[in-house]
């Protein structure tokens, strides 16, 4: 059954992560964000932000881990293509796009912050997150983006699937099979 395409596009899930998994990556991505001097990006987000496309093993365990968490909360069984995550610190901020196949089913998870409020928009809804929420959509169909950020610093992942019945499907693991190896 098809429940997040049929019922609605976008969903903010309250305590995606547990306190205990909170915790743990505010260390973990604040840690990577002191220790790197190298890996910013400035293709949809402004050069103030830390961007771990690097295969990060954290942010892929995430990837996995949730994966039942998503099937329930979507109604679909979703294959995982890749996880990414990023430090954004102050003036970033995320330009209105749409993603790419690998994409169909995503979500952005927030860790923690400064404190500072950074709400995500939807096809122009306002989502406010707190640490542990996250937010899921279709972000092959919704364009979506983030206003400049006036914080210190705001810790994110973003884990995407596709359905395993749809028209992306090839895009599962995308091109990584040391995932589909180790998927349990």
């Amino acid at each position: 059954m098809d429940v997040l395409k049929k019922d609605f596009k976008f969903k903010l899930v309250k305590n995606f992560f547990t306190q205990e998994e909170i915790d743990f990556g505010v260390y973990y991505f604040l840690l990577k964000h002191k220790r790197n001097t190298t890996n910013f990006d400035e293709a949809l987000f402004n050069n103030n932000s830390d961007s771990y496309f690097d295969f990060d093993c954290f942010s892929d365990a995430f990837l996995m881990k949730k994966r039942k968490r998503m099937q329930e909360e979507t109604g679909l069984k979703l294959l995982p293509t890749y996880s990414f995550s990023r430090v954004y610190t102050y003036n970033s901020d995320l330009k209105p796009h749409k993603d790419r196949p690998a994409c169909e089913v995503s979500v952005t998870a927030m860790w923690g912050s400064d404190g500072t409020p950074w709400p995500i928009y939807m096809e122009g809804t306002k989502l406010e997150m707190n640490p542990g929420d996250a937010v899921i959509y279709l972000g092959c169909e919704l364009e979506h983006w983030r206003d400049p950020f006036e914080g210190d610093w705001h810790a994110q992942t973003f884990f995407h699937y596709v359905d395993e019945n749809g028209p992306n499907k090839e895009y599962a693991y995308d091109q990584q099979n040391i995932l589909k190896n180790v998927l349990i």
